[in-house]
């Protein structure tokens, strides 16, 4: 799995982190060994420019997702999953320390960051929340990476709630 994380954000966050997840989430979803993936960590100004051109929304965003190849995950008939282009993931860590302050189990930027990459993944797999039914499937899935994760590394205390909208 070819996985670039390229912080241009100027926020020291734990990039390694961010890799282990994005792969162990791909790794999970099936995703063939030798796709790409390229995470972007950007400030607020930055992720404020890409939220009004891409979503036409004002403010920055916490997780923003530009696929490519539109790779999905293999069925469960398919014995190999086809190779691609995933796409980009773009993190904004200061949204991300707010939500994680603000969280109902609160946590860190990093742990935030964590989830968001997952959040993205997922997007760049064709996975939304706009439908309830959607949403439930998405974040149901989002939490069982996310415990999977933090469980395969050691990691103690609550998983990080849901705080993508």
């Amino acid at each position: 799995m070819s996985i670039d994380v390229n912080n241009e954000s100027g926020t020291e966050v734990d990039e390694q982190a961010i890799l282990d997840i994005a792969r162990y989430a791909l790794a999970r979803m099936r995703i063939h060994p030798l796709s790409e993936l390229s995470v972007i960590v950007v400030d607020a100004g930055a992720m404020e420019q890409l939220h009004i051109q891409w979503m036409d929304l004002p403010g920055p965003t916490d997780v923003m997702s530009f696929p490519m190849d539109e790779l999905r995950p293999p069925s469960k008939d398919e014995e190999e999953p086809p190779q691609g282009l995933l796409g980009d993931i773009v993190l904004c860590p200061e949204v991300a320390a707010k939500q994680g302050a603000e969280a109902p189990t609160r946590h860190t930027m990093d742990e935030e960051l964590q989830l968001l990459t997952v959040h993205g993944v997922l997007h760049l797999l064709g996975y939304d929340h706009e439908e309830a039914d959607e949403k439930a499937e998405m974040f149901g899935l989002q939490a069982a990476i996310v415990d999977g994760w933090r469980a395969e590394k050691g990691l103690t205390g609550p998983s990080p709630a849901p705080t993508v909208s």
